[in-house]
């Protein structure tokens, strides 16, 4: 089991080459760490994933972003690259996502659905804490209207479920409910 990598990194598309001790290993890593230029020195914390038809490394700069990882992939649904894409987008940020129940956190990175989204707040809050409880009610076809234009708009869906909860949306016309909550959301602002 490889554990720990010290070496050159030679940047490929998708992945890094490491180079130590005159063998090179393919390392697949975030985003973050594909910006390295080649030949520069790296060390990073490995987790071995095998499978019966592969052997793949996966690479982290932090213990953190390791133990992250090790969490996500223990839950069903959530494979390695998927794993990996989330917790490149920062552990402070991903346990801030489950502490405040943030679905629309996990829903930025491919292949993460709402349902799977929920499932891993539910699984990882019991292991890093909540704030606030998971939202799992379905919304009506005109809140669902009015949640999908505000997220177009680039409003957070926390913020607009937390609005939503206190007016009365069902019984306004669509435009007007999306008014109200944006005026709501900018006098909350200030």
């Amino acid at each position: 089991m490889i554990a720990y990598l010290e070496g050159q990194a030679l940047v490929k598309k998708d992945h890094l080459i490491v180079l130590t001790g005159g063998v090179g290993y393919l390392v697949f890593v975030g985003s973050r760490l594909l910006s390295r230029q080649n030949g520069e020195l790296i060390a990073l914390y490995i987790y071995s994933h095998i499978k019966e038809d592969r052997f793949e490394l996966y690479g982290f700069q932090t213990e953190e972003e390791l133990g992250i990882f090790k969490m996500l992939i223990a839950i069903s649904g959530v494979g390695p690259k998927t794993a990996l894409s989330l917790a490149d987008a920062g552990t402070d940020k991903l346990i801030e996502a489950v502490r405040q129940a943030q679905t629309s956190f996990f829903t930025n990175v491919p292949r993460v659905g709402k349902k799977l989204a929920q499932k891993i707040i539910i699984e990882l809050k019991t292991k890093l804490g909540s704030l606030k409880e998971l939202n799992l009610s379905t919304l009506s076809p005109k809140a669902q209207d009015v949640m999908d234009a505000l997220l177009g708009l680039g409003f957070e869906e926390n913020d607009i479920q937390n609005i939503m909860a206190e007016i009365d949306i069902e019984s306004m016309d669509l435009q007007v409910a999306i008014k109200t909550i944006i005026k709501t959301s900018s006098n909350n602002n200030k």
